[in-house]
């Protein structure tokens, strides 16, 4: 079967323009594990307008945008240190899947992150979203084995080393 080809996507900055965007993205991505998270960790992870509001003055928040303007990605990247970056927050929508939009996304905020001297970066997963793991793992993640608790689920951290970043 064809790899499907990558859509001409534009990744930029997000302003307060793109919140609703964002917002929109975010919940029909995650809507079909919305049974498998507790409220307040779904609430966490789609964001309402005040969260997303504080994510674009303490984050680099990043949109993937088509040609109409329509917001089918997104991903929110920051520093936790001078040395370590933290993703957060990357959205595909679900009809725009598979299209190599996520890895642009993915690579716009290393390159951010990078940029900034970094040299590792960080994430966090939950247990249901088995495609995104494995997309982290094809993209150099690794779990480091730390487990934390996200409002009632667990919460896997994965890494990406310094050496793999310039890879």
């Amino acid at each position: 079967m064809p790899t499907p080809a990558i859509p001409s996507v534009d990744i930029r900055r997000a302003t307060a323009l793109d919140e609703e965007g964002i917002l929109q993205c975010l919940r029909m991505a995650f809507a079909p594990y919305l049974h498998l998270y507790t409220p307040c960790a779904f609430e966490d992870t789609v964001l309402t307008p005040q969260l997303l509001r504080t994510r674009l003055r303490t984050m680099s928040v990043f949109v993937a945008e088509i040609s109409s303007g329509q917001t089918v990605g997104t991903v929110a990247c920051s520093l936790l240190s001078p040395a370590e970056g933290h993703l957060r927050g990357m959205a595909v929508l679900p009809n725009w899947q598979g299209r190599g939009i996520a890895k642009q996304l993915l690579d716009c905020a290393e390159t951010e992150l990078r940029r900034t001297g970094c040299e590792r970066i960080t994430l966090d997963t939950t247990e249901p979203l088995i495609q995104a793991t494995r997309f982290y793992e094809r993209n150099g993640f690794l779990r480091t084995g730390k487990i934390s608790d996200f409002f009632g689920m667990p919460l896997i951290e994965y890494a990406k080393e310094s050496a793999a970043l310039l890879g």
